[in-house]
């Protein structure tokens, strides 16, 4: 709900592509310096603690942005500014609550519980991004960021019901902050797996944001309409929750192959917006990109926690998650540029080359085509 809450208030003070590209880009920009804090935080400290205070200072600043925005008083500067906040909690939410789940579960059942964790928050999602673009038409989209500042403050509660211990050491024998990241990138670099895959979706993930995320809503304003634009992203979601069912079934030993073959899929929804934007179109492509996203997250995240130790996988996920949005913030930056230039029409379909070029990269690594879905307490190179 917030992505298309926050993208169509931004539309609402200004028309301009640049400025929503820059608003867009604060929240990443943010992301991207806090990372690697927040993975050695959620090494340090118990995960779930990290996870409640996340959600405090992101129901606050979502909230305070809702306020301004139903009471018509926000501004850009003010956009700008508590994007980056909701950013920077993101930073420290997101290498936690990846790491929280193998500390409740055990190995042999990690591929299960990651499709089970990611099928009940894509079904959360599919009324979000449905009542989303409802919200918007019909209300304005500040109720839909209050909406969304309300989850923050139940997504805390439900946090502080999980008890898990800290996975690091005792506080007296903890090595500094940049000894913990040499340590955790040291982790990152010795499987090339890994670090070839986050590569990949450097360009993968700014083909996404500046392309889809970015373009997506000005083609709903100037050509499907903003509700018709909710129910693609609806469609999107509701294919993520049917490839969770599917990543349950799935039973095959190179699943990261199979999960990174599936990322060709990403191109289909930029493609359909360049040549053909027809609503039914989208959701169709929607859906498939929605599918196939499942079977590579749950896929990635098994594979990482098979393979890297528990008390170093918070900083792992942080260093894989800084490598994969690094060019985020540039791409949401330059998308509109660009498009003024070379037109949005060719700017999808270069968004759409990007995530075929990226998989096939992928697919062709002998390393990731040789990693195993088995527990390892080896390295895997």
């Amino acid at each position: 709900m917030a992505q298309i809450a926050l993208v169509f208030a931004v539309r609402d003070v200004t028309e301009s592509v640049t400025t929503l590209g820059v608003v867009v880009a604060a929240r990443s920009l943010a992301n991207l310096v806090f990372l690697l804090w927040g993975g050695v935080v959620a090494d340090r400290l118990p995960r779930q603690l990290v996870l409640v205070g996340s959600s405090a200072v992101s129901a606050g600043s979502q909230g305070l942005l809702a306020v301004l925005v139903l009471t018509g008083t926000v501004s850009v500067p003010a956009f700008v500014v508590l994007a980056a906040v909701n950013g920077m909690s993101s930073a420290f939410s997101f290498p936690a609550s990846s790491a929280l789940a193998p500390q409740t579960v055990p190995a042999e059942q990690r591929q299960r519980a990651n499709a089970l964790l990611r099928l009940g928050q894509n079904s959360s999602m599919i009324a979000g991004a449905s009542l989303g673009g409802m919200l918007i038409a019909f209300t304005g989209p500040g109720w839909g960021l209050a909406a969304d500042a309300l989850s923050f403050v139940l997504a805390g509660l439900c946090f502080s019901f999980v008890r898990v211990p800290a996975a690091g050491v005792a506080a007296g024998r903890r090595p500094g902050v940049l000894s913990e990241l040499r340590v955790g990138w040291t982790e990152f670099v010795s499987r090339t797996w890994i670090w070839g895959v986050v590569v990949a979706f450097v360009f993968v993930n700014a083909a996404h944001a500046g392309g889809t995320m970015v373009l997506g809503p000005v083609m709903a304003d100037t050509v499907i309409g903003r509700e018709a634009w909710g129910f693609v992203l609806a469609a999107q979601t509701v294919g993520m929750v049917a490839g969770a069912f599917v990543a349950l079934r799935i039973k095959v030993r190179r699943l990261l192959l199979l999960g990174v073959a599936c990322v060709a899929a990403f191109a289909g929804l930029p493609l359909a917006l360049a040549v053909y934007p027809e609503p039914w179109l989208l959701m169709i492509t929607a859906f498939v990109a929605g599918l196939c996203l499942e079977q590579f997250g749950v896929a990635w995240e098994t594979s990482l926690q098979h393979h890297v130790p528990e008390d170093r996988l918070a900083r792992v996920y942080s260093y894989d998650m800084l490598g994969s949005i690094a060019a985020v913030p540039l791409a949401q930056l330059v998308v509109g540029p660009l498009s003024q230039l070379a037109g949005i029409t060719a700017t999808l379909l270069g968004c759409a080359a990007i995530h075929v070029i990226a998989t096939a990269a992928m697919v062709g690594s002998r390393s990731v085509r040789a990693v195993e879905n088995v527990p390892s307490a080896q390295p895997v190179h």
